[in-house]
């Protein structure tokens, strides 16, 4: 099986970048993995109306996903800290202890998709991290699997998937 998982922020980016971003990357399904989904600050992002939108522009198809998302815990510890080192481990350990990717569906993630968070890009974001954790997952199932992430300045950045260990393995 051949996956596609692109990742999207939207913060810094106009509706109209956003919504050519996920076109311009033939996106299907646009999987949302913040745990607040309905914020103010989202803008055009926020729940109902980002499914409205994906599916009047797309026509993409919107799902959620809270179990990819960081606890508040590990969000406040992270603000608190800046230190992303920690961020990462607390939450590689928070998807273990979770069953991230074992007991995910993974036909929700057939074709191209694209997970959303904020962050504008995915350097310090977890769905950079969510990307590479089922990318991993299912290359040691044979899969081919292709991560791009999408940013602001209209070009889209592969990430290279390194198949390490994390403690506790």
């Amino acid at each position: 099986m051949l996956y596609t998982i692109s990742t999207i922020g939207f913060a810094g980016k106009t509706a109209e970048e956003f919504f050519r971003l996920l076109s311009a990357a033939s996106v299907k399904k646009l999987i949302d993995v913040r745990e607040n989904r309905v914020g103010q600050l989202s803008g055009f992002a926020k729940y109902p109306d980002l499914p409205f939108f994906l599916e009047k522009l797309g026509p993409i198809e919107y799902a959620y996903e809270p179990l990819l998302a960081p606890s508040p815990p590990i969000r406040k510890a992270y603000r608190q800290s800046r230190d992303w080192a920690a961020y990462e481990e607390s939450f590689l350990q928070l998807m273990k202890e979770r069953g991230i990717p074992e007991n995910l569906d993974t036909t929700r993630f057939e074709g191209n998709v694209a997970l959303l968070c904020s962050e504008p890009g995915p350097e310090q974001c977890h769905r950079r991290l969510v990307a590479e954790l089922l990318a991993r997952h299912w290359q040691a199932l044979g899969h081919t699997v292709s991560i791009l992430h999408l940013v602001s300045d209209g070009l889209a950045s592969t990430s290279k998937v390194k198949n390490r260990r994390r403690k506790n393995d």
